[in-house]
């Protein structure tokens, strides 16, 4: 009886240590297997991206068809003024300042003769008021004196003006006179990357880049569309993965939240039910206005 009972507890013993050796390699072999994954990703086409690049242009589309600019504006001075004043800051404190400092100053005239200091106040809310006052001087006594107190529709005059580069040009030229243009900022640099549409850091070879992938008539819907995207889902610390609609295009999926119900707190603006960064929004935006400066 000792003898039996001894060499059934031998038995379970050996098929005890043969399971635990069996699950260990098993282990192994996926641990192997996405080793093997992270190392060696299937390359992609350089074909195969610009048609997954196209795909994902035509997904934006059909989340945000109200792409709009974030700036409140009525004509190409005020958008070119709005534009070098949202540096280092929102479109929204930028649309709550701007009432007020085109109350004062609707005409470049008007503008370059006005008193720094008074300039300055108005337009503190923005941040770096000092070198932005000098910009807005700058490139307003420029249009007065050599531009007929107009604002220029090349981008080679726009980026002689003070405080203006491509950038600020692009955005001037796509959205007040109709010249299609890449606008390369934190945001449109950041996604760009991440679906690895390029690597480069430097926002004029991004521009090139992106140029090459999509025709001309895309550029300034495209720039919307992106950082639209940017701002309301695909953030910079935390992007909210798990609700993204194009996700199964995306290569950086899994960065940020992947829970679908953590994902949709980490929406913005609209996406979110929350207010959007103009005052003035289109009549086709589906979010709700701005508050105004000091009504937060």
């Amino acid at each position: 009886m000792r003898k039996a009972t001894t060499a059934r507890k031998a038995t379970t013993a050996r098929k005890a240590t043969t399971a635990r050796k069996a699950t260990t390699a098993r282990k192994a072999t996926t641990a192997r297997k996405a080793a093997t994954v992270r190392k060696a990703p299937k390359a992609e086409s350089h074909l195969a991206m610009v048609r997954r690049a196209r795909r994902i242009n035509r997904e934006l589309a059909e989340v945000y068809p109200y792409a709009h600019p974030e700036l409140d504006f009525r004509n190409p001075f005020e958008l070119l003024v709005a534009t070098v004043l949202s540096a280092q800051t929102t479109d929204l404190r930028v649309n709550q300042t701007t009432p007020a400092l085109f109350a004062a100053y609707p005409t470049p005239e008007d503008m370059a003769a006005a008193v720094p200091e008074e300039m300055e106040e108005i337009i503190r809310p923005t941040g770096f008021f000092r070198a932005k006052t000098k910009s807005l001087l700058g490139l307003s006594a420029a249009l007065r004196d050599e531009f007929g107190g107009e604002v220029p529709g090349r981008l080679e005059d726009l980026v002689k003006l003070p405080g203006v580069g491509r950038k600020t040009a692009n955005v001037v030229l796509g959205n007040a006179f109709g010249v299609p243009g890449i606008t390369v900022d934190t945001h449109f640099g950041r996604l760009v990357r991440r679906w690895k549409w390029t690597d480069e850091e430097d926002p004029v070879k991004v521009e090139a880049v992106v140029a090459g992938i999509f025709p001309k008539s895309e550029w300034t819907m495209l720039s919307h569309r992106v950082v639209f995207h940017g701002r309301r889902i695909c953030h910079a610390r935390k992007p909210a993965c798990g609700a993204c609609p194009i996700a199964p295009l995306c290569p950086s999926y899994g960065e940020g939240e992947t829970d679908p119900e953590k994902a949709r707190k980490l929406l913005k603006y609209e996406m979110g039910g929350y207010p959007g960064q103009r005052l003035s929004p289109p009549a086709d935006y589906p979010g709700k206005p701005a508050p105004a400066l000091g009504a937060e």
